[in-house]
């Protein structure tokens, strides 16, 4: 356990290196954090529930940080609201890293005894925590870098892994049956993934590949952001309300070529690479021009577990240093990009969310979103699953999401 909370933590500051100190505290948008506000909160998340409850004189680092830095654990005291944390210059960014390594220092010592299982499934808890920070993280720098005129990259050292050709799209059949959805069997999984429970499936098809920029770009063409009869009322609204015509970060430049932000910088989108930065809004219209439907959360996840081999896939998670999406020979169903099901974020028969502040993590936000599965390039390999359940409003697209088809039989 020790290891991996080292690993854990380093990740994140390897995720730190190419960055200035001035990009630590914008917070252009309420759905975007400031980058050392990521470092603090989850830095808290094991002062909170690991520290303070089982080290014996243990002194908290700051008095006032459990304010600054708890997100929405209501039954752990007061919280600074979200929309207000690019206000606070204090503390400095050095302060954050100065409390990660006082934090660090008092978990390696923690850790190098044993701890009862009880304590490793919120130790556990707390580092895949991080990890979706971690995504997170990248999802803002991007948010924050990508709306810069002078378009500065992340990192200029992403692969790019040329000489990939993605296999032609096919149609995978999932026969008509019961299926049982949720996780089974041992290790690590959040809360919302549970109960296992069965349901019938009618037969359907699935495509073996996402829609790539070179598709999308056919229904820009086709005039999908001014066809009324593609898109849901509320989609709708919001296309005309926000003057939306293309993908996040993505722009038609002089002579009329696209191009779009990336992580390594301004450049030039390439055609046959995974679309990304989808709302579910162009997701739903654009199955519905292709004639076809975004799969159910149930869909996809037989699906993978029908058609993906994990000992064989070759999935493009952060561990590749990529940093963006990229073709693959496999069926992409694990990373690259989130992708958009047509299921509503509820509960599974049969949840229930544990008692007490970690009770929060997931249950509460069970209204009003929809389901996304996969996994994308930020990531982590070890912490994806095929059960595994994101989830987002419909309008958001910052995030790494894209799309794949389904129809019926």
């Amino acid at each position: 356990m020790l290891e991996d909370y080292r690993s854990v933590r380093a990740q994140t500051q390897f995720l730190c290196d190419p960055l200035e100190i001035e990009d630590f505290v914008v917070q252009p948008i309420v759905d975007v954090s400031p980058l050392k506000w990521h470092l603090g909160h989850t830095t808290w998340f094991f002062e909170t529930f690991v520290l303070k409850p089982n080290v014996k004189g243990y002194k908290e680092y700051h008095p006032k940080f459990p304010l600054l830095f708890n997100s929405y654990y209501i039954s752990a005291g007061d919280r600074w609201t979200r929309e207000n944390r690019g206000q606070l210059t204090r503390p400095t960014v050095e302060e954050v890293f100065a409390y990660r390594r006082y934090v660090n220092e008092a978990m390696e010592s923690f850790l190098v005894n044993s701890v009862s299982s009880e304590i490793s499934d919120v130790v556990i808890l707390g580092l895949n925590h991080e990890q979706q920070h971690q995504e997170l993280f990248l999802y803002d720098i991007k948010r924050i870098l990508g709306d810069n005129p002078l378009h500065p990259p992340y990192r200029e050292d992403g692969k790019r892994k040329n000489g990939v050709q993605s296999p032609k799209a096919t149609w995978l059949n999932v026969s008509e049956g019961n299926y049982e959805i949720g996780f089974e069997g041992v290790g690590f999984h959040f809360d919302n993934e549970l109960g296992r429970h069965k349901v019938f499936l009618h037969e359907y098809e699935i495509s073996s590949q996402l829609v790539t920029n070179g598709e999308y770009l056919e229904f820009i063409k086709d005039g999908g952001y001014s066809n009324h009869l593609l898109w849901l009322s509320e989609a709708w609204d919001w296309v005309n309300e926000n003057q939306i015509n293309c993908p996040r970060y993505w722009s038609q430049e002089d002579g009329g070529s696209w191009w779009h932000y990336s992580l390594q910088g301004f450049e030039k989108i390439n055609l046959d690479d995974p679309l990304c930065h989808i709302s579910y809004y162009e997701a739903d219209a654009f199955a519905r021009w292709k004639g076809c439907r975004l799969p159910t959360e149930h869909e996809w996840e037989v699906a993978c577990n029908t058609f993906v081999n994990p000992s064989s896939n070759q999935a493009n998670f952060v561990e590749e240093n990529t940093f963006r999406p990229i073709q693959t020979t496999d069926y992409d169903f694990l990373g690259n990009v989130w992708e958009w099901t047509s299921s509503p974020y509820i509960a599974y028969p049969y949840y229930n969310p544990p008692e007490g502040a970690l009770g929060e993590y997931n249950g509460k936000f069970m209204v009003n979103q929809m389901v996304l599965r996969g996994g994308s390039f930020g990531t982590a390999k070890n912490h994806i699953r095929s059960t595994y359940r994101n989830f987002f409003h419909p309008h958001l697209r910052w995030m790494f999401s894209g799309i794949r088809l389904a129809k019926h039989i």
